[in-house]
């Protein structure tokens, strides 16, 4: 049986592990490449990075805030323009950044089949779990465009609107601007590995519509619906558990020395998230019928 033979019945080969793994990077690459050229992704990069952009001129234009009132840091950003990418990133973690996630993870394989081209991107050697796990990273890759756009405008529109100089942390003490922004991309990371888990349920919910926008609104409303169970003293007991629960505690990156438990607890819930949920995602698409 010839090679081309053997790639099309998916039999084994003697360089069948490289080609897999070439395979499969030309197929990320790819996908990943389709994602950054569609108007959608950048408009939606650009809605959030008016979100930093839009707070710095509010404060310039009308003032700063008294303190207390706001999110958190807000009203730091007047004496120090390193803290509009903070003080967005707690506006955009809550709501915008995970509608955007819903649409990318939502969209990955619901809008394949929706364009009829699900069954095109199955034929072997691209596989079904292979598929999941480029979608999946393809969709991680936005989620670390998306977080890095909040810090990344959120500094240039600090330090164009605002002194910038070094920065007072959390616990008092005072840091060089280096480290000041060596903090903001620790933010910027503690936000893209919040997100993972609700990318893995967009996946998941992906799975199963033929519809994207179904699995979109979906994965939107289960992130609103877990910080309203975050919320609620009374369900305390489940606090823990839910995905969102360590989303707003970058805070612990701004202390001297810094505090990585809430980091490390984020990343374990989010991980768990993740196995769950692609898994089931693997066990709902290979046992789908793909007609599309």
């Amino acid at each position: 049986m010839s090679s081309p033979e053997l790639l099309k019945t998916g039999a084994p080969s003697a360089d069948g592990g490289g080609l897999h793994l070439a395979g499969t990077l030309r197929l990320w690459r790819n996908e990943l490449r389709t994602l950054f050229r569609r108007s959608r992704t950048w408009a939606m990069l650009g809605a959030l990075a008016l979100i930093p952009i839009l707070l710095a001129v509010a404060l310039r234009v009308a003032g700063g805030t008294d303190a207390g009132r706001g999110p958190a840091f807000l009203d730091q950003i007047t004496n120090n323009g390193l803290f509009v990418g903070v003080a967005a990133m707690t506006l955009a973690i809550p709501l915008f950044l995970p509608l955007t996630i819903a649409v990318t993870a939502g969209d990955s394989i619901a809008g394949e089949a929706s364009h009829g081209t699900l069954r095109y991107l199955l034929i072997a050697p691209a596989g079904r779990i292979r598929l999941l796990w480029v979608k999946y990273l393809v969709a991680a890759a936005f989620a670390i465009a998306a977080a890095l756009t909040i810090v990344v405008f959120g500094t240039l529109a600090g330090w164009a609107l605002f002194p910038v100089g070094p920065l007072t942390l959390v616990s008092g003490t005072e840091v060089s601007v280096g480290e000041g922004l060596l903090r903001l991309l620790a933010v910027a990371a503690y936000a893209m590995v919040s997100l993972l888990g609700l990318t893995a349920i967009g996946l998941f919910l992906s799975t199963l519509t033929t519809v994207p926008v179904g699995a979109m609104a979906a994965t939107a409303i289960l992130a609103v619906a877990a910080q309203i169970v975050g919320s609620i003293p009374q369900l305390s007991a489940l606090h823990p558990f839910l995905f969102t629960d360590r989303w707003l505690d970058f805070a612990d990156l701004l202390r001297s020395p810094i505090v990585w438990d809430s980091f490390v607890d984020n990343a374990l819930i989010q991980a768990a998230y993740i196995v769950l949920f692609f898994v089931a995602a693997i066990v709902r698409f290979t046992r789908r019928d793909v007609l599309s």
